[in-house]
């Protein structure tokens, strides 16, 4: 988002005759700036995480029935007997292809309620703040304040234009209250155009497809030597995405593609897709899917190739990469760690601190339904930076709908919407267990019983950390590689998904990834 620091100053001296307009637009981008550093605050982190320490600690417990309620609600269960969790219809996965129908737009960006609501709560919320600054009473962030001092000063020297009736002021047709509700209407009008603009693009997704090569209830393994020259590639390199979104934004487009940039360079990526939850699934724990289907992908790879394989995990794809990678020391070899969240108290966001406190009516939900819906996952993306969110479709709206850079902002907002629910017993342990107590950092993370210490993995290892990561903490990252007694750090200047997709990525990320793996065994594969 360009902030209202990235202007031109006009404290010095200011313009001749202030514009309205001007004004306006620059007071709208202030408050947005306001807005998200209010979401992001530390202060407001801390406070929501000493929230839900008194909650959990029985502090702030819900209150219980009274006992009339308690005698009704058994009642009620005597005469309305229900199964302990209600039985939801079985939901279809949605289609593959994002390519709009004529009469059937993208049903995205997701949750779409959620993005209307807070673009317009935003740009409707000028009006009140405006009257508030202008009286002196709004109290900005550190950084806004001087910068909220020069435009008011320029704001008084318009008003006593006015007052004033100065013939030659070009903006007397337009008071600054005006202009504001002006400016509204524009970004309102623009965030719409960005919106429908994504949803009715041609772009569809085309891409030659991996071969299945081994498939267990709705987890697949795509075997990359199929649609590249991989095949006699002698070093195999299992690779493991995050259970909410699905793995090919590692192979987004032929283009923007690692996986295909390190079977051109002489490594056989199998890509593990999780595929959406089917009835088996939803009952998943943590130790399901890596004592059961990672491993079992693992076993694959290794009767394919005859070949241990490096084992590559992305986001929360790398912490499953790293309890596979203690568990089968043996079989596995280096391990590569792209943007793994691993000491989850480490610069939390407010809205990952607030977890703990949010576990009484949430979890509850979660357990009702059989999973957490992606709608609700991607509302809690959303929370980390909503106004990251409403900006990009600004920006889109000003961008040529036929050129390239559309069709790439199509592709990843296509991926983005295409996530999966995370069974209910995942579910909560990622949120109440991970996010919530820290569960890793404190060594209480455990699988089929065993503790996951990073300690005791003496293998090579690259840990990967996006310095502009807004999803994963660098922090947190950086913890994980501080505990490998064997790992190399790499610090990359790109975000979460940046990394893998942007066009930064291939020599600022790829390239590293390659050649730490190039040096790791021994020699450059042919």
């Amino acid at each position: 988002m360009s902030g209202p620091n990235d202007r031109p100053d006009d404290s010095a001296g200011g313009p001749a005759a202030p514009d309205a307009q001007d004004l306006a637009r620059r007071f709208v981008d202030l408050w947005q700036s306001q807005l998200q550093a209010m979401a992001t605050d530390p202060e407001v982190a801390d406070a929501m995480r000493r929230w839900g320490a008194l909650w959990t600690g029985r502090g702030m417990a819900p209150a219980r029935p009274t006992p009339t309620v308690r005698c009704r609600m058994a009642c009620n269960r005597a005469t309305h007997a229900s199964p302990a969790r209600p039985m939801m219809p079985a939901m279809t996965p949605p289609p593959t292809s994002h390519a709009p129908h004529p009469h059937h737009p993208r049903p995205g960006p997701r949750p779409l309620p959620l993005y209307l609501t807070t673009a317009a709560t935003t740009w409707l919320s000028s009006y009140a703040s405006s009257i508030a600054w202008r009286s002196g009473s709004l109290d900005w962030k550190p950084g806004l304040s001087e910068t909220a001092a020069n435009l008011k000063s320029q704001l008084d020297a318009l008003e006593a234009a006015r007052a004033a009736h100065e013939a030659d002021a070009p903006s007397f047709d337009a008071s600054f209250d005006a202009a504001v509700d002006a400016e509204i209407r524009h970004r309102l009008d623009r965030f719409i155009a960005g919106i429908e603009r994504y949803r009715t693009h041609p772009y569809c997704r085309d891409v030659g497809q991996p071969a299945v090569c081994w498939k267990e209830g709705s987890t697949r393994l795509l075997d990359f030597a199929t649609v590249t020259q991989a095949r006699d590639a002698r070093r195999p390199v299992l690779v493991v995405p995050s259970l909410i979104n699905r793995g090919y934004v590692l192979d987004l487009t032929e283009q923007r593609s690692l996986l295909r940039h390190l079977a051109a360079h002489g490594y056989r990526p199998f890509l593990v897709e999780w595929g959406f939850p089917g009835e088996a699934e939803r009952a998943f724990t943590m130790t399901d899917y890596v004592a059961g289907r990672l491993e079992a992908a693992l076993e694959a790879v290794l009767t394919i190739t005859g070949e241990r394989p490096a084992v590559l995990g992305y986001c929360m794809g790398g912490l499953l990469a790293l309890a596979l990678a203690q568990r089968r020391a043996r079989e596995t070899g280096p391990l590569v760690l792209l943007a793994t969240p691993f000491d989850f108290g480490a610069d939390a966001p407010p809205v990952a601190a607030g977890l703990p406190a949010a576990e009484p009516w949430l979890g509850p939900s979660i357990d009702a339904l059989g999973w957490l819906p992606t709608d609700w996952i991607q509302a809690l993306f959303f929370a980390l930076d909503p106004l990251l969110v409403i900006n990009k479709f600004l920006r889109f709206a000003a961008v040529d709908g036929e050129s390239p850079e559309a069709a790439e902002f199509v592709a990843l907002e296509d991926w983005l919407n295409d996530g999966v629910p995370l069974a209910a017993p995942v579910a909560r342990e990622a949120l109440f267990d991970w996010y919530g107590r820290n569960t890793p950092m404190s060594g209480d993370w455990r699988i089929a019983g065993r503790p996951i210490v990073p300690e005791t993995l003496t293998k090579p290892a690259l840990a990967m950390v996006p310095a502009r990561d807004r999803i994963v903490p660098p922090a947190s990252a950086r913890a994980l590689a501080e505990r490998l007694p064997n790992a190399t750090r790499a610090d990359i200047a790109l975000g979460h998904i940046g990394m893998v997709v942007s066009a930064g990525a291939p020599k600022r990320a790829w390239a590293t990834l390659r050649a730490w793996m190039d040096e790791t065994w021994g020699e450059t594969p042919q």
